[in-house]
């Protein structure tokens, strides 16, 4: 085991060195507002807003640095100073450095130069990547004695690395500071600099780290470099994987709250961590709801030092594992909300780093202001087909695009990519029914190039782009089964999604098996979909996949087979293990079929996958005759009883008491599989 530094070493005073930055940014949309005139400066364009502020650069930071001390009342950065948006090395260090306040937008790659030049920011600053694509290269930031009120937000901030692993010779990291206070650091990507990423040294103090990924790094996040204890400090949310050491190191903390951090090292990488959560020196540590995995000593404590865990939890870790003394309430201090330890890989992996909500100025872009384009098929709007509409829509789009679409049937298919989120498909019709996009692709139907195109792929609509909404339409798949009969593979698919954050309000959803697929861009990620006061109507497997999907306040249609006969089964979730998967609820579940011949679902371990953990949860619903005494089944050799199944407070001929064939959730474990659970501090409304 590599033991921890000495305390000498932990504080070793650093010469140094100057630094060089690169950042790249794109933009997202917080609203209209008005512009202000392109401004040269310094030989460059600076774009200075004049009118309204974006609503990010309201934000206001949470735990340590909201707390009132030294004079400052809460972190809220350059809030009140101009908004500029920067776009070279000159343009940045000019406006964090100067003396009134700013909101400084980053909109361009932006080289530090020399290497390990961090820019000495001063009080009252915003330092905001404009979306994600927004990158520091070779270097950072700099916060000395008294610096007060800065947020540094939504960046990229890399690839000081001199080639040295442990490097005692260059002092190059993302963010430091010396005597600084009030500082929030949030929803950055911290990764493989020179020293360590974040430092927070010499008494600073009142400080929030929150939502980062700190990644590829030997000395992730060291606190103290001093002997007295006054250091307050929040760090929650942070996704911290393959580091060595520092994750964090906290010496003479006065407080130190550490909840809900994700700490990861990876099997069979390069990078070993050395230790996890260190507490040393006189400091006293709430340790909460964080998950360790894979990580050696993941928390340790010097003889005076305090650590009080809970909550917290431990996979595949090794080594020293420590807890004693007291600390202190948080919540004496501020509020804050816990998340489950288990749910933190899915929270963190869709939650921390860069937002492409947050950075977009209306300076920045005229395309951030939400734009509407109109489908029709007279030729009436600037669209014949929704497609066109789609890729009208330009990559990376930063705002919300709407295409209203006129009354029509519109035969095709529609694939709305990952490169455009914020698209609402809406229908202008008095009724859903009024506006229909259809199609009769099947699983097994041949492609025009060869091959078939397989059930994802059979799809009339795509969605592949988070933040999606679709309202007030209907999406259909009119593959006929009976006069099909020469195609084996006859799942075929009317809406699949695969993003995070979808909104399906007021549709209705067409098809016969495999009607909507409630996917996820891959295995790890988070998708979470809601469907509202909308028609899913289908009858074998016809709402299924591994997304964390809701079916709120809706109507579920059961459909007799090609044949005439009924049989079939609602739901066939793919659930990963530790992640939500379907629930139904306040909904009505009928159809003109026979009684006793439908399942609520069946477990679908997609591929043989023995490692997923499939999911379905019916409450509070309506379940018509048609529903089976015994509603769940098995399916391809996987036990539903192996998985997770349930029902709470149905009613309607098709309810039964619970058994050990039809398990009911007790009131307890009801209360922690409400809609709100499933979709995890988001809240859709319609745009």
């Amino acid at each position: 085991m590599s033991e921890p530094r000495s305390k000498a070493q932990h504080r070793r005073r650093r010469s140094r060195t100057a630094l060089a930055v690169g950042v790249p940014l794109a933009l997202t949309a917080a609203g209209t507002f008005a512009y202000g005139t392109d401004l040269g400066v310094l030989g460059s364009s600076v774009q200075e807003a004049s009118a309204a502020a974006p609503a990010w650069a309201a934000d206001t930071a949470d735990g340590f640095a909201s707390v009132n001390s030294l004079g400052q009342n809460g972190t809220y950065g350059g809030r009140g100073g101009k908004t500029v948006t920067v776009k070279t090395l000159a343009d940045l260090e000019k406006y964090a450095t100067a003396a009134e306040p700013y909101v400084i937008v980053v909109a361009g790659t932006i080289t530090m130069n020399p290497v390990g030049k961090e820019i000495k920011v001063k009080s009252d600053k915003t330092i905001v990547g404009q979306g994600t694509a927004g990158h520091i290269v070779g270097g950072g930031f700099f916060l000395g004695q008294g610096v007060h009120n800065v947020i540094i937000r939504n960046l990229t901030i890399r690839d000081a690395y001199q080639g040295i692993w442990n490097d005692k010779d260059h002092d190059f990291d993302a963010i430091q500071m010396d005597g600084a206070h009030h500082v929030w650091i949030d929803h950055n990507d911290l990764r493989h600099m020179a020293d360590g990423l974040i430092d927070v040294r010499k008494d600073s103090t009142n400080v929030t780290v929150s939502w980062n990924k700190l990644s590829d790094n030997n000395k992730t996040f060291g606190i103290g470099w001093t002997e007295n204890v006054k250091t307050d400090i929040t760090i929650h949310h942070n996704w911290i994987r393959e580091t060595e050491q520092r994750n964090p190191s906290t010496d003479n903390a006065a407080h130190a709250h550490l909840y809900n951090n994700f700490l990861e090292d990876a099997p069979g990488t390069a990078i070993t961590s050395a230790y996890g959560n260190y507490s040393r020196g006189g400091t006293k540590m709430v340790l909460e709801n964080s998950l360790f995995q894979g990580v050696k000593n993941p928390v340790i404590k010097d003889s005076g030092a305090a650590v009080v865990q809970r909550g917290n939890s431990f996979s595949g870790t090794s080594g020293r594992n420590e807890s004693g003394g007291s600390a202190f309430d948080p919540k004496t201090y501020y509020p804050y909300t816990l998340d489950k330890a288990t749910d933190l890989p899915s929270v963190l992996k869709a939650g921390a780093g860069p937002r492409a909500s947050i950075g977009t100025t209306a300076a920045a872009t005229k395309a951030a202001v939400a734009t509407t384009l109109t489908v029709a098929q007279d030729g009436s709007g600037q669209y014949r087909t929704v497609q066109a509409a789609v890729n009208a829509v330009p990559a990376n789009n930063p705002a919300r695009v709407v295409i209203a679409v006129k009354p029509g049937t519109y035969r095709e298919l529609v694939k709305v990519p990952s490169n455009k989120p914020h698209v609402t498909i809406r229908g202008t019709g008095g009724s859903r029914k009024d506006t229909t996009i259809v199609y009769n692709n099947a699983s097994g139907t041949p492609k025009p190039g060869g091959g078939t195109y397989g059930t994802g792929g059979s799809a009339t609509v795509a969605v592949e782009a988070d933040d999606f909404q679709a309202r007030n339409l209907t999406i259909s798949n009119d593959f006929d089964e009976k006069a099909n009969q020469n195609i084996k593979d006859q799942q075929a698919v009317a809406l699949r999604t695969a993003a995070d954050k979808v909104f399906l309000d007021g549709i209705i959803v067409s098809g016969d098996q495999d009607t909507l697929l409630l996917d996820t861009a891959s295995k790890d990620r988070l998708g979470r979909v809601y469907v509202s006061n909308s028609y899913v109507i289908g009858n074998v497997d016809f709402i299924f996949g591994r997304a964390t999907a809701v079916v709120d306040k809706s109507v579920i249609t059961l459909k007799k087979r090609w044949n005439g006969t009924s049989a079939g089964y609602i739901t066939a979730p793919s659930t990963a293990a530790n992640r939500k998967g379907i629930l139904i609820a306040n909904s009505t579940v009928n159809g003109d079929v026979s009684a006793g011949t439908f399942y609520l679902g069946r477990p679908w371990h997609a591929g043989g996958d023995a490692s997923l953990d499939p999911q379905t949860t019916v409450r509070n619903t309506n379940l018509s005759a048609a529903i089976r005494s015994t509603p769940w089944t098995d399916m391809s050799g996987f036990s539903w009883k192996d998985d997770r199944f349930a029902e709470y407070g149905n009613y309607g001929a098709g309810a039964g008491k619970a058994s050990a064939d039809r398990p009911h959730l007790s009131d307890a474990q009801a209360a922690n599989q409400e809609v709100g659970d499933w979709l995890a501090g988001w809240t859709p409304s319609a745009s």
